[in-house]
């Protein structure tokens, strides 16, 4: 700017008159609470998304969910479903009706640090990383297996950026052993972060020692952790129409302790889910609602979260894909669903490709703005992901970033003020001139406009002379100076000493089995 100056002005524009540029002030966004910016769309008319609704409410009713768990199967009967000698389960739609009268439509997620808690709500705008990668990939050590070191390191990249709410499961640390991998899962997000936190259901025992873990880590009473969602799981049925083991006692567990559950369907069209965008939104809130009624018939009033991933597959592969009009179009129905039966809901961007290219990117912004038009609470695997869930990339990670942050933005409003409108600017500047010197424009220029995190918007010969990099390979030197520079939250130090003592006991004693 001090440079432009200098060399003149073309046309006219006011020199600098003060002192006010000369301070440098940084720009402090502030993205920790969000609220969608835009009314959400649609794509069904409301005779349509009633009559979806009552033929999900019919499949419950006459075609039923089988449901492996035999405690599952008892709630229901005890509540007067059906229950036969095949584990199906016919849910009476009175019984479904009133269980999801009952769930709480405005969910409080607590956090050690008060200034990162959310109201899980419709209207609220919520990112997580990408979740469940058995791999990590980046361009400096390759594709690899997931460990515990990577999932420290999403924990830190998740932690560091702040449009970034909730902490999930990046990568599978699968060097450590299944019946000990929580312990260490739970301690890092403590011992890094200060975000509500994710606890996989996988089994009785692992969920309670997680719970358990909380209160200790964070110093609650059994009352302060009752008073909000401290930890989400995500609770995935078995497209068509089937609840496993583990997927059911988390929902029960997690009802009974308080702590929420998203219940997330992942039907793709053409393959677990009918071929039509209708009929695989059918069957996902089906399914949806299924999980809903069992987790309030556990407990009544339980945080719940409806959810939706549905989106179709190749139909010369058979593989998923994201990004598609078809996925953005059940993104869209899945918010009006969701709004239908008046809940909080999640949906989810995604990317098929095998590498941070021009296809991921796409992919994920098409299903970011998807899940933006259809004012989704919650979008899971909005950065990171690759490769359908195979791979969490970390130079994708942070090309992400740069997309989470763009809308993060649109949640501010531009003001159309006089002062912001600027007459005297536009009398100031000839034909033919530039802004570059008015005083308008210096009272605000530095801190006017978003920062990018990894877009260079320099011209050709700068970024040739620069080295020619494209925004993927610029990402590398991103991460990994946040990883060396990273700070964990001052609270982490004190929870994990709280913590130690409690996993090196139950770690001796033998951890945890995983449920069947």
């Amino acid at each position: 700017m001090v440079e432009i100056e200098a060399k003149g002005r073309r046309g006219g524009g006011r020199r600098r008159r003060d002192n006010a540029a000369t301070n440098t002030v940084a720009r402090q966004p502030n993205y920790r609470q969000l609220r969608h910016p835009f009314s959400p769309q649609t794509v069904f008319s409301e005779d349509e998304v009633q009559s979806i609704h009552n033929t999900a409410l019919r499949v419950i009713e006459e075609l039923g969910i089988k449901v492996l768990l035999p405690e599952a199967r008892e709630i229901f009967a005890k509540a007067g479903a059906r229950v036969d000698d095949d584990e199906m389960v016919f849910i009476g739609r009175d019984v479904v009706e009133a269980a999801i009268e009952s769930a709480p439509s405005s969910i409080p997620l607590r956090s050690i640090n008060p200034a990162r808690q959310q109201i899980y709500e419709n209207g609220a705008m919520l990112f997580m990383a990408g979740a469940g990668c058995p791999n990590a990939t980046d361009f400096e050590r390759g594709r690899r297996a997931g460990d515990l070191g990577a999932y420290e390191e999403t924990i830190k990249l998740a932690q560091h950026f702040d449009v970034l709410h909730m902490f999930g499961p990046a990568v599978e640390p699968q060097n450590v052993a299944a019946h000990l991998r929580h312990y260490d899962m739970m301690r890092a997000q403590m011992e890094f972060g200060d975000k509500p936190m994710f606890v996989y259901s996988r089994g009785r025992a692992q969920v309670q020692q997680s719970f358990e873990m909380i209160q200790i880590a964070q110093n609650l009473s059994s009352d302060d952790f009752a008073e909000g969602v401290w930890a989400s799981s995500v609770i995935n049925s078995n497209s068509p129409r089937m609840l496993d083991n583990p997927m059911a006692q988390g929902l029960i567990d997690f009802a009974r302790a308080g702590q929420m559950t998203i219940i997330t369907p992942f039907c793709l069209a053409g393959a677990m889910a009918p071929v039509t965008v209708a009929g695989a939104l059918t069957l996902q809130h089906a399914e949806a609602m299924a999980g809903i009624t069992l987790a309030q018939l556990a407990k009544s009033g339980a945080p719940i979260s409806y959810g939706g991933f549905s989106s179709n597959v190749d139909m010369k592969s058979g593989s998923p894909a994201f990004g598609t009009p078809e996925h953005i179009k059940m993104q869209i129905g899945a918010g009006q669903l969701a709004r239908h039966i008046n809940l909080p809901w999640r949906s989810a961007s995604g990317a098929a490709s095998n590498t941070p290219d021009m296809q991921a990117a796409t992919e994920t912004n098409m299903s970011l703005w998807g899940a933006a038009n259809a004012n989704a609470t919650l979008t899971v695997h909005s950065a990171g992901w690759l490769e359908g869930g195979l791979s969490f990339g970390y130079e994708k990670f942070i090309n992400d970033i740069e997309a989470l942050q763009t809308l993060a933005e649109m949640c501010t409003k531009p003001s159309g003020s006089d002062a912001e409108i600027g007459w005297d600017a536009l009398a100031d500047v000839q034909p033919g001139g530039h802004f570059f010197a008015t005083q308008h424009t210096m009272d605000r220029y530095q801190t006017a406009f978003y920062s990018p995190l990894v877009a260079d918007l320099q011209n050709f010969g700068a970024w040739e002379d620069a080295g020619s990099q494209t925004s993927a390979q610029r990402a590398t030197g991103i991460w990994k100076q946040i990883l060396a520079e990273f700070t964990p939250a001052p609270t982490g130090a004190e929870a994990k000493e709280r913590l130690m003592p409690y996993i090196e006991k139950k770690t001796a004693e033998g951890g945890a089995a995983l449920l069947d």
